[in-house]
């Protein structure tokens, strides 16, 4: 009889952003249906103006599926922006501005892993002190002025351009979601990661080197963040320093609501897009509602307790 209830328990969990996701698209719908929340261009603006944390929402379940934290993402894709535009402008050569853009992402990624793994910091800290370091990084590169890009290709390519009617961000998000599935769902990557973050002691003893799993997490991470920045970039055709502020906390949200454990040992990458979709899809009908900015932040916050809240009680009934 418990074990049966617990299987209902997990089976309520695994459906719980499904669920919200189409309580609170319903409402939206029937509250704001005559301010445009159901046209189309609206539909498709919230999945072009969520591909950015979508993409760092994909990387957040590696993350914190094997049991830590990243807080660099919003800092590494303002600073991407920012060289993608620099040397764009400086030689127009798209390869090598994704080649330094990438790089850098991947580079603050390691650096987060061996943090991490060799030096024994706990994530939260180590991402916290790198968030920093780079954001501000971000704002010297320019002394905070914007730097334009003018390559039409690019901009096309990544951000504002579009394939049979679909933009191309949107395009981007669903091919990156494809290889996740694969790689969580199906390699053997995916099952070490979940491993290490549900039972690292166990992990080791059965051959599994958890540090290197925790590194490329972190590398990904990084690099995930850094394509976000690219988009960020060619979507609004120029690199700012203020791109990706407090999208840390947007994908931790999305990640969680997603039903991917803080604790680690479980994710979900699916649930992670709609986690971020919905979260998009809140912004969007509190713009409509014509909410303050002041109110925005005040229900993002809201949002944000409520995916901690969800988390947690799911790992208790889970333990009972």
């Amino acid at each position: 009889m418990q074990s049966s209830k617990s299987k209902r328990n997990i089976q309520w969990d695994k459906y719980m952003v499904y669920i919200i996701f189409a309580v609170v698209f319903v409402l939206f719908a029937l509250i704001l249906g005559n301010k445009g929340f159901l046209q189309p261009r609206n539909l498709i603006n919230i999945l072009r103006q969520t591909a950015m944390n979508s993409v760092m929402s994909l990387e957040g379940v590696f993350v914190m599926a094997a049991g830590q934290i990243d807080l660099t993402v919003g800092s590494i894709t303002a600073m991407t922006a920012m060289l993608v535009s620099l040397v764009l402008q400086a030689t127009n050569n798209i390869f090598l501005a994704l080649i330094v853009g990438l790089g850098f992402g991947a580079l603050v990624g390691l650096v987060n892993g061996l943090l991490v793994t060799k030096l024994k910091l706990p994530a939260f800290l180590a991402t916290l002190g790198t968030m920093e370091l780079v954001r501000g990084a971000a704002m010297w590169i320019t002394d905070t002025a914007a730097v334009p890009i003018e390559n039409k290709l690019f901009c096309n390519i990544f951000g504002i351009g579009d394939v049979a009617g679909i933009p191309v961000l949107v395009i981007w998000t669903v091919l990156f979601y494809i290889a996740g599935i694969l790689i969580f769902n199906k390699a053997a990557f995916g099952r070490h990661v979940l491993a290490t973050g549900g039972n690292e002691n166990s992990a080791i003893y059965s051959g599994i080197n958890t540090q290197k799993v925790k590194i490329i997490a972190f590398t990904m991470s990084g690099a995930f963040a850094a394509f976000a920045g690219i988009m960020y970039a060619a979507r609004m055709q120029a690199g700012r320093y203020s791109y990706g502020d407090g999208d840390e906390m947007s994908v931790i949200a999305a990640v969680v609501l997603g039903g991917t454990a803080m604790s680690g040992g479980t994710g979900s990458v699916i649930g992670a897009l709609f986690g971020s979709v919905l979260m998009g899809m809140m912004n969007n009908a509190v713009i409509l509602a014509n909410l303050s900015s002041a109110q925005q932040t005040m229900i993002k916050g809201g949002i944000i307790i409520l995916a901690v809240a969800i988390s947690n009680l799911s790992q208790r009934k889970k333990k009972n």
